[in-house]
């Protein structure tokens, strides 16, 4: 047994104890009384055991008080973050008590160096998203304070600048309207407050509307947009019709955005047994693999500089995934660099 192992247990701990006072006992006991191999052996063998069992007791219960006082407090700190098991300190086994204690310590241990990582890493995050917040609010605001400045330093009365420049203000302000609600949706969306209106609704239409109001932003580059196949029937969802109307607006906005000169946005729908499987796909710029993982968090932008040129807040992905995922269904990625980008994301039927 090693020293280690001795000292695991009270328990093992007393017998140790009690062993060696029994030796040295008995070592005493031979020099004081008389030794002959008759009465006297069977006395030193019962004063040995009767040395052996008080000392043992003792020990252990001394030991246990000891073990009791000084670990119990450790536990009870342990535990104070987790109350639902504070309760339970008091039944802990004694003679388990210090292995108990080293591997919960452990557990706690390993438990709170993970929580850390994870904090550092949403301060990380949130440090990112700060520093993006300001950013995308700061480019309109000096926009527009640049115009406005142009314009008391006499550009108002300047017929061929005045109503140019009041028409780019009204671009800046719109565009941080968009900002500020698109950033109020997905605090709404993360925190769960956004209640869904679930109905039945024709997918195809939902679509062939979305294509209807892109129509002029497509023809810009002169991007076609189009259903894969021709649906002689309507395809029936369950879903909350304006949140999935939001989802193909900025899935398919976000193709155009990225879109090459002359390319082709396709929408496909699938049936997939209980669900439907929608996507959107272009043949645009693609997204590399290493920003694959990062396109749907908030303010991320694989190419910043044409993404803020395209007037875009850089959180429609993220609100999409946020939509999506309130729905308990999936969104996924797939792209490779100059060769398009597909999402696609499931929705449930309507129960019969």
């Amino acid at each position: 047994m090693t020293v280690k192992k001795i000292f695991e247990s009270p328990r093992s701990l007393s017998l140790t104890i009690a062993s060696i006072v029994s030796v040295l006992a008995a070592v005493c006991f031979l020099f004081i009384v008389n030794f002959t191999q008759g009465q006297q052996l069977l006395k030193l063998v019962a004063f040995t055991l009767s040395v052996f069992t008080i000392t043992f007791l003792s020990s252990l219960l001394l030991v246990n008080l000891f073990v009791s006082k000084r670990i119990k407090p450790l536990y009870k700190a342990l535990y104070s973050i987790d109350k639902a098991n504070a309760d339970l300190v008091d039944e802990l086994d004694q003679n388990n008590l210090l292995q108990r204690l080293e591997y919960d310590l452990r557990v706690w241990a390993e438990a709170k160096t993970d929580e850390i990582d994870r904090l550092k890493q949403m301060e990380r995050y949130r440090k990112e998203f700060l520093g993006n917040v300001s950013h995308e609010l700061k480019t309109p605001i000096f926009n527009i304070q640049g115009y406005v400045l142009t314009l008391l330093d006499g550009g108002l009365e300047d017929p061929s600048i005045n109503r140019r420049y009041l028409e780019r203000t009204e671009k800046s302000i719109n565009r941080l309207i968009g900002i500020v609600e698109d950033l109020e949706l997905i605090t709404k969306l993360e925190a769960g407050e956004l209640q869904l209106n679930l109905e039945r609704f024709n997918i195809i239409s939902l679509i062939e509307e979305t294509f209807e109001a892109l129509e002029e932003r497509a023809k810009q580059k002169n991007i076609t947009l189009k259903l894969d196949k021709e649906f002689g029937k309507p395809v029936w969802v369950y879903a909350d019709k304006k949140r999935i109307s939001q989802v193909l607006y900025n899935l398919i906005i976000n193709s155009i955005f990225y879109g090459k000169e002359d390319g082709v946005t396709t929408v496909s729908v699938s049936d997939i047994g209980t669900r439907v499987q929608v996507e959107v796909n272009d043949n645009g710029i693609g997204i590399d693999q290493k920003d694959l993982p990062r396109i749907f968090e908030r303010f991320y932008r694989v190419d910043k500089s044409r993404s803020r040129d395209q007037g875009g807040t850089g959180l429609g992905l993220a609100i999409v995934k946020h939509i999506i995922e309130g729905h308990k269904q999936v969104i996924g990625v797939r792209s490779s660099l100059n060769q398009g980008t597909t999402f696609s994301f499931t929705l449930d039927k309507p129960k019969k």
